[in-house]
């Protein structure tokens, strides 16, 4: 199998104030395309930090971390943003969409950085938008759609230039239970049309969605497992 992300013995020590704070100790984990993995752990366990180097938001301090082929370790702030543009779509708790952009602009934004022009850009994310059940409001800006149809649109953004992995960081957090549900069903179709995805989540129910679920706790792993209770959808998905 194609591997997709390998860390070796990354670390990640932040200076705060006078004391050293270490985040990451030694973490090495191996992810193929097509895989689904889920990060748990307390807070504090260094979770969204992995996630952040993962993603490239961050460097480690130490170690090495290979992304598609490429040692992204040393990388410029530039190298990163655009790695970060072409392989990585991320979905976050919060949703970071424009609240004055239709959803349309939300989910075409990536293309804008990517160079495509305005027509390719309008077709790319209608067909992206329909793909999550949200063609219909495509029109509609932030404040004019559900907490779930917000995620989706979010999701919609994270596909729009087909990166090689998705991260998802506690992507039902703001979410009720039923549109939480929902939100894990596309997340199932979006692996099932062999999509990569990676979560961070610190909710059990939402993990075992997950193929693999990696724990983390002070800075180390504690465990990396195959999920033997995958959660079958629940609930049909749908547009709300």
């Amino acid at each position: 199998m194609q591997k997709v992300i390998e860390t070796s013995d990354i670390a990640r020590t932040y200076i705060m104030g006078t004391e050293k704070v270490q985040a990451l100790k030694s973490i090495s984990i191996q992810i193929n395309r097509g895989e689904y993995v889920a990060f748990m752990g307390p807070s504090g366990s260094g979770k969204s930090t992995l996630m952040n180097i993962i993603g490239c938001l961050d460097t480690p301090s130490n170690g090495t971390y290979i992304l598609n082929g490429s040692d992204v370790s040393d990388m410029s702030e530039d190298e990163l943003a655009e790695i970060r543009n072409k392989e990585i779509g991320f979905v976050f708790q919060t949703f970071n969409l424009l609240p004055r952009n239709t959803s349309l602009d939300n989910v075409a934004l990536p293309l804008i950085y990517a160079g495509y022009n305005k027509s390719e850009r309008t077709e790319k994310a209608l067909q992206v938008l329909e793909s999550v059940g949200l063609g219909d409001r495509a029109k509609h800006k932030p404040n004019e759609l559900s907490g779930g149809q917000r995620q989706r649109v979010a999701i919609a953004r994270a596909l729009v230039n087909d990166p090689s992995i998705i991260l998802a960081d506690e992507p039902t957090g703001n979410l009720d239970t039923k549109t939480s549900y929902e939100i894990m069903d596309l997340f199932d179709v979006l692996h099932k049309k062999g999509n990569t995805i990676i979560m961070v989540t610190h909710e059990e129910d939402i993990a075992k969605y997950a193929h693999r679920i990696i724990r983390l706790r002070d800075g180390l792993i504690e465990s990396d497992e195959i999920n033997q209770e995958i959660t079958k959808p629940i609930v049909p998905s749908k547009a709300e």
